[in-house]
């Protein structure tokens, strides 16, 4: 059950029966939310102030009239005018009871919608290069594309996860010949690793493997055929090393999507640099040097040029480097291609704070190879500070200088560090302070929201041990006497709990996953409160050997916020835990 979406209906609905005349886009723009200021109401809307000015009215004539009309609506307690035309509403206690039985009967499914529809969306995430293990610089990324695919999912899109392995560049070279060294140095030579080398000794195995595998014959081989078979072998080592740390923390991709398979004759790039040109996208022309510093790498030449501007991005780009290689952004249109020709109309990509440049042309792209049927979002992870106590933390670095993500997991665990890498929007630099993430108290939110879920455990236990004759089961929960719930304690935490399909939809839609951690962190701290009033006043706490329906009642609220949270976290890829040591 979602309030919002059904007083949404009900105000939309009352706006057809008042101004017929008013159109779906119209009555599509009305919003029913939470008033900024709790004191106001449970809902405000904006309906008249959306309609006001195409019916040619005062918004605050068309609001006077929406609440007239919801003066006779029986779920309504109040319904008032405020400032240019909102409309807030208190609504009946028998609205929250029935959220109560809808937690209880949706269990799990409590705020999955089929928002989506079922819609195919792609969203793809991590995508480092291939030449190492997940730094921490990684994790960011790899922990918010995870959540929101399963946000995503949850909200009723059909979601592939992919991760696009840069395994064709220069990089793949100086990986292939930093591991020939290390195959070297298993065999017995000192190696001295060279500037520009991939230094980190998790290349070691991989030259122990070749020995075993090859004993000392590539040394006989030329050095390009020896390369090519290094290449190959340790492209395979480095993925199985970036699987194994992204598994550390829950995440597993569907698709690994290798860019070699772009380039060659035949490859996507050349398929669809051949489509662009039918469609006139591509021309020889130059280019306007860059506005500022001008690049190293930039050529005043006639070159091939894909219109990019007309797709909205700042400036047409180039598809052909001079020595006749494809650029990076050639091969980032045709795997973008390649995506929608695989059925994907909805793009998502999440990149790091280094590429926030990229922005513009790959929507470009999207809606170039797709004619405009396919859009795509790209979300920025901006940069994570390590600390310790407010100062900057240097942890063990196993892989040359890199601080690596199994060493954050080490460090802290799973959960804290999926919970702290969401607890934070995107687009905002964040410190990560394993102090605070280690510490057992309000201040660490992590241990706040699973507190929470062990406190509803515990309040169990203690129900079980005063009452023990009293049956807790799923089924008596579910026909527990939830009008006993009438205190503004009571009413207050189930308004929170009310929040939660709605809170998951506006995630979806903004593609926001941190509204949920910030959602979880929102209920513990009002369940948590509720539990302390207790404390104080007996009449509030949860279990009251006195009066067992009561206590029923209330187990029935307690299990519906265990289960919230559970929902939650689900999503974030945090366990619940039902004891906290």
């Amino acid at each position: 059950m979602d309030v919002f979406a059904l007083f949404s209906a009900r105000v939309a609905n009352a706006m057809h029966v008042l101004y017929p005349e008013v159109g779906a886009d119209l009555l599509a723009r009305i919003v029913v939310e939470p008033p900024r200021d709790p004191s106001h109401g449970d809902l405000s809307t904006n309906a008249a102030m959306v309609v006001a000015k195409p019916l040619g009215k005062n918004p605050r004539e068309v609001a006077a009239a929406l609440v007239e009309h919801f003066r006779h609506d029986s779920d309504v307690t109040s319904v008032e005018l405020a400032g240019p035309g909102f409309i807030n509403f208190r609504l009946e206690a028998p609205v929250w009871h029935a959220v109560l039985r809808a937690i209880a009967e949706q269990g799990a499914d409590y705020g999955r919608s089929t928002l989506g529809g079922g819609a195919a969306v792609n969203i793809e995430y991590v995508s480092a290069n291939p030449t190492g293990p997940m730094h921490v610089g990684h994790t960011r990324g790899a922990v918010f594309g995870d959540t929101l695919s399963s946000l995503m999912a949850y909200s009723g899109y059909e979601v592939t996860r992919e991760y696009y392995i840069n395994d064709a560049g220069s990089q793949i070279d100086t990986l292939a010949r930093s591991t020939l060294l290390r195959y070297r140095e298993a065999l017995g030579e000192t190696i001295d690793i060279p500037a520009g080398f991939y230094p980190g000794d998790y290349l070691v195995p991989v030259g122990q493997a070749l020995k075993a595998e090859f004993g000392a014959t590539l040394l006989a081989m030329p050095e390009a055929e020896a390369l090519a078979i290094v290449r190959e072998r340790v492209l395979v080592a480095m993925l199985d090393l970036i699987k194994s740390d992204l598994a550390l923390l829950g995440i597993h991709h569907d698709v690994f999507f290798s860019e070699r398979q772009l380039h060659g004759q035949g490859g996507d790039i050349e398929l669809t640099l051949a489509w662009l040109r039918e469609k006139g996208m591509i021309y020889e022309g130059r280019l306007d040097p860059p506005k500022g510093k001008t690049p190293e790498d930039w050529e005043d030449r006639e070159q091939t040029l894909f219109r990019a501007s007309d797709w909205g991005d700042d400036t047409d780009r180039a598809l052909i480097k001079s020595d006749g290689s494809y650029t990076y952004f050639a091969a980032d249109i045709a795997y973008h291609r390649n995506k929608f020709l695989r059925g994907f109309n909805h793009m998502i990509n999440v990149l790091g704070a280094d590429h926030s440049g990229y922005v513009k042309r790959l929507q470009a792209a999207t809606k170039a190879v797709s004619l405009n049927a396919a859009d795509m979002d790209v979300r920025i992870c901006q940069l994570v500070r390590l600390l310790k106590n407010g100062e900057p933390f240097k942890m063990s670095k196993r892989s040359g200088d890199l601080v690596t993500l199994a060493d954050v997991v080490e460090e802290v665990g799973a959960d804290a560090t999926r919970f702290m890498l969401m607890y934070r929007r995107n687009d905002a630099s964040m410190d990560f302070d394993f102090a605070v993430v280690k510490e057992q108290t309000k201040d660490n939110p992590v241990f706040y929201v699973q507190y929470a879920h062990a406190r509803a455990y515990s309040i169990f236990k203690t129900a079980v041990r005063d009452l023990p004759e009293l049956d807790i089961s799923p089924a008596a929960l579910a026909g527990a006497e939830v009008e006993r719930l009438v205190t503004p304690e009571e009413l207050d935490l189930v308004r929170v709990l009310a929040a939660w399909p709605r809170t998951v939809s506006a995630a979806a839609i903004a593609h926001e996953p941190h509204r949920v951690a910030f959602y979880v962190h929102e209920l513990a701290a009002a369940f948590h409160g509720f539990w302390a009033k207790g404390k104080d006043d007996p009449g509030l706490r949860f279990v009251n050997a006195a009066d067992p329906k009561l206590t029923l009642a209330r187990l029935a609220l307690v299990d519906a916020v265990r289960q919230v949270i559970v929902n939650g976290l689900g999503i974030l890829g945090v366990s619940a835990p039902t004891e906290l040591s």
